[in-house]
């Protein structure tokens, strides 16, 4: 199969869970980030603990740790998986929270797409404990940064100049 098959959908073309009985279980991680931005006095807040809804990155980094683990509850062909670790950090800065998810288990399929739900989870989560405050938040950037383990080995993106 070449890398631009897609193997979620089967000879006709119709969707499918793909079958990863024959793979040996890995130590799999993967690393996404994101950014909200947001406006100078919004990030104020946050950091001195100022909005109405109470601490902001500490419910942010509760709902991504429940995200990674409930991925395949919410992206259709996400085969559940027994993760091992989910660590959230958050950077603030003048006008917005930049957000890194890791994730890791040991596994037979990888958890990017739990990294990156994590990390879209906390951006939400953030969204949502902000918005009465500042209506003009974005979330942007999501991407995955790094993942390891498998048959298709390590990925890194590239760092931004």
């Amino acid at each position: 199969m070449s890398d631009l098959e897609f193997t979620h959908l089967d000879e006709s073309g119709r969707a499918r869970m793909v079958d990863v009985t024959t793979k040996d279980p890995t130590h799999r991680r993967a690393v996404a980030r994101c950014k909200v931005m947001m406006q100078p006095e919004t990030a104020s807040a946050i950091v001195n603990r100022k909005l109405k809804k109470g601490d902001v990155l500490s419910v942010a980094r509760v709902a991504a740790i429940m995200a990674a683990k409930r991925t395949s509850e919410t992206i259709p062909l996400c085969h559940p998986l027994m993760i091992a670790s989910v660590s959230i950090s958050f950077e603030v800065g003048d006008d917005h929270v930049a957000i890194e998810a890791q994730v890791d288990c040991v596994e037979r399929t990888g958890v990017e797409m739990e990294a990156l739900h994590s990390c879209s989870v906390a951006a939400l989560t953030i969204y949502d404990m902000c918005k009465s405050a500042d209506r003009g938040m974005a979330i942007t950037d999501l991407a995955l940064w790094e993942k390891t383990g498998g048959r298709s080995g390590t990925y890194r993106r590239a760092s931004e100049t």
